[in-house]
């Protein structure tokens, strides 16, 4: 026994302390471990008959990175005065960082601890044996970084030439010398080929990934099985589309140290988080390395496109979206330089475009801010002028790549009716070889081999609905119409089946960015726009003014509250614009407030009885009576030019002048009708409609 255990040593408890470093360690490593727990032997010899053994920490790094239990509760102990001794095979399974081992060391000096591992026993209360355990500790740490470093460097040097193999992405094997190939399965290479197709055409990986999942098709991801890589196929999402068309392999390039490790103080514990590098920060980046699936100059479109799509984050404007404003993302403000952002508001919803600098700093108000419909229908203009041109030559193009889409389509989709047949020829010869008698498997593989016939018939079904012109989903391409539809751009532009996330688009590929401004002294909206070549065209719209609405309500329909306010109260005339089919600007129906508000704003006085006598408009009923006839002669009259009348509304009054029926042409008019007359005409009475002419009489003037 050594001289420095005393029998105050032994009347307390001993700890023997158990780590490997990693799952593989304690998988792989049994003779360390075995090792470790013989130190339980060197105890029994050392005197102690109470011993606790803590294992807890199998599997984890004393680098001070991971979460420890076992090394906090022996800790806890020894705090408690309840430990006489902590052991360990050797002193690097206490601590591989300074802060633990110091930490032990300083509690054990405290509470009078030794500790002890396969050589020898310390005391920490002597400065010898203190100076040792410090220089143990120290070596430990020290050993451990070297060995990190040393594996790091050669990890980094295998990399370099492009030899480190790598865990590869679906679509990529590693051959038997070391190479890197494309997957042999065609269905696999046609489906990755198709995802950065459909993500170039459509904008976005979200909108490539929607397509896939609208025509039913899966992607193939690498799954681990706990034994071997293998491929399986699953369901699109938008972030597994993103993380394959981000992927430098697929474009032929060996990349390496695509993330890095990064240390942080997380409620005062130290933790490793992985941070992703920039693209061009990759530690090891091999471009034409191996086959690609996509040449690296259109990969590189790519990743500007993900880019710009990101959610209005620095210079970027997002992806396009169906949102009314067509400039969204490319006005910039000509007086701080910060993009505009778009707002909506009312009912339908208007567009307005907001510099909001000054409330960023501080200040009140915004830094500029107007309204975008005017701005948007300019800018449309300029568009269509550029594009016009080309229009015609575009959709030819357009037409043939619609067709070779569909081709792509149905080819993938006669892949995966290969891959399907032989799913159901496997499970079939699975079920063949399985004893019949034996049901409780036979069964299963009937089933199993059931389902695969029956994905087999769908895709059969589905691919000869797509051969069939008659009965498929797509639409055949007709190029006359696609041409007539390019020589009328713009009522083509205007056409509500066009998506506003693809006018966006159209505009994003030809306008690098707008520059606005308002000057003081004109109410106008000055643009700069610079197109993607290089030129620059200047533009000034005039701005509205306050309440005043690009969807105000139309010329026709304020002449028609003038011409009915002569003979109608507010509540009449907005049944008669109602009967008519009339609306407001906004599509929304007449009403007394509406009709009141339309003419307080254009100056209309409000019907008035007496104002209508002394004026003497009348209707077609009162004016019916006033000459002596009845409506329908007179309506008759009245469209055939004899008399002069107003008919603001087709399904409205006829409104007439008494001035205009005292005509002398008028009154000799009407007296040759009534002495043509054989029998009395319909009294003005028995009219119940006296506003209105129904015109179904037979009576001929």
């Amino acid at each position: 026994m050594s001289e420095k255990i005393t029998s105050r040593h032994l009347e307390r408890r001993a700890i023997l302390y158990v780590r490997q470093s990693s799952a593989s360690q304690v998988v792989h490593h049994e003779e360390s471990r075995r090792l470790q727990y013989a130190m339980r032997e060197r105890l029994d010899a050392l005197g102690w008959s109470d011993i606790e053994v803590i294992d807890d920490d199998l599997g984890r790094s004393a680098s001070g990175s991971a979460h420890r239990s076992g090394f906090e509760r022996m800790v806890a102990q020894v705090c408690l005065g309840q430990v006489g001794a902590v052991a360990a095979r050797e002193a690097s399974r206490f601590a591989r960082n300074n802060p633990e081992w110091h930490q032990l060391v300083e509690v054990c000096a405290v509470v009078e601890a030794l500790l002890i591992d396969h050589e020898t026993v310390y005391d920490p209360r002597n400065s010898n044996d203190r100076l040792l355990l410090g220089l143990k500790g120290s070596m430990s740490v020290y050993e451990l970084d070297q060995l990190r470093h040393r594996a790091l460097a050669a990890r980094r040097g295998k990399a370099r030439r492009g030899e480190l193999r790598l865990n590869l992405p679906a679509g990529l094997v590693s051959s038997e010398n070391g190479s890197t190939e494309k997957e042999p399965d065609q269905r696999v290479q046609q489906a990755i080929e198709l995802i950065f197709q459909k993500t170039l055409e459509l904008g976005s990986a979200r909108q490539a990934a929607l397509w896939f999942v609208e025509h039913g098709l899966d992607l193939p991801v690498r799954y681990h099985d706990g034994n071997r890589w293998k491929t399986i196929w699953r369901r699109p999402t938008a972030p597994m589309v993103a993380r394959m068309v981000s992927h430098p392999m697929y474009a032929g390039a060996y990349a390496y140290g695509k993330r890095r490790i990064v240390t942080q103080i997380e409620d005062g514990l130290p933790r490793r988080v992985t941070r992703c590098r920039p693209k061009g920060e990759y530690e090891v980046l091999i471009r034409d390395h191996h086959e690609a699936y996509i040449c690296w100059e259109d990969f590189e479109r790519i990743q500007q496109m993900l880019s710009r799509n990101a959610q209005q984050r620095g210079p970027t404007h997002g992806a396009a979206k169906a949102g009314k404003g067509l400039l969204v993302g490319l006005l910039r403000c000509a007086r701080c330089g910060r993009k505009l952002r778009v707002t909506y508001t009312g009912r339908p919803r208007l567009v307005r475009y907001v510099c909001d600098r000054s409330q960023l700093s501080g200040d009140d108000g915004a830094c500029i801010s107007f309204g975008g419909t005017a701005v948007d229908e300019a800018v449309e203009q300029e568009l269509l002028r550029v594009i016009e041109p080309g229009a015609i030559e575009a959709a030819a193009v357009a037409a043939a790549e619609l067709e070779q889409r569909q081709e792509d389509w149905v080819e993938a989709l006669a892949l995966e009716l290969e891959s399907a047949r032989y799913e159901a020829l496997r499970a079939q010869r699975q079920y063949d070889s399985v004893d019949p008698e034996n049901r409780l498997v036979a069964s299963g593989l009937e089933a199993r081999w059931n389902r695969a016939l029956e994905k087999v018939a769908q895709l059969e079904k589905r691919i000869a609905q797509e051969r069939d012109p008659g009965a498929s989903s797509q639409a055949s391409v007709d190029l006359p119409a696609m041409l007539a539809l390019a020589s009328d751009l713009a009522q083509t532009w205007g056409s509500p089946r066009v998506s506003m996330a693809l006018k966006k688009r159209i505009a994003r590929a030809l306008v690098e960015e707008v520059i606005v401004d308002l000057p003081a002294e004109r109410p106008e909206v000055e643009l700069v726009i610079h197109w993607k070549g290089g030129v620059h065209v200047r533009l000034s719209v005039a701005r509205r003014r306050r309440g005043q609405h690009g969807d105000a309500t139309s010329k026709d329909t304020i002449d028609a509250v003038r011409v009915l306010a002569l003979v109608c109260n507010d509540d009449r005339t907005a049944q008669m614009l109602n009967r008519s089919g009339l609306r407001t600007a906004k599509g929304l129906a007449w009403n007394r407030t509406r009709v009141k508000s339309v003419r307080h704003g254009h100056g209309i006085p409000v019907h008035d009885p007496s104002r209508q006598a002394e004026e003497g408009w009348l209707n077609l009923g009162d004016a019916a009576k006033h000459v002596g006839v009845a409506p329908l002669t007179l309506r008759r009259a009245i469209e055939r030019g004899e008399v002069p009348a107003l008919h603001p509304v087709h399904r409205g009054p006829w409104v007439v002048r008494r001035q205009d029926l005292d005509q002398p042409s008028v009154i000799q008019l009407f007296e040759r009708v009534r002495g043509r007359r054989h029998g009395p005409g319909l009294p003005t009475s028995a009219d119940q409609h006296p506003l209105f002419s129904s015109g179904f009489g037979d009576e001929a003037p």
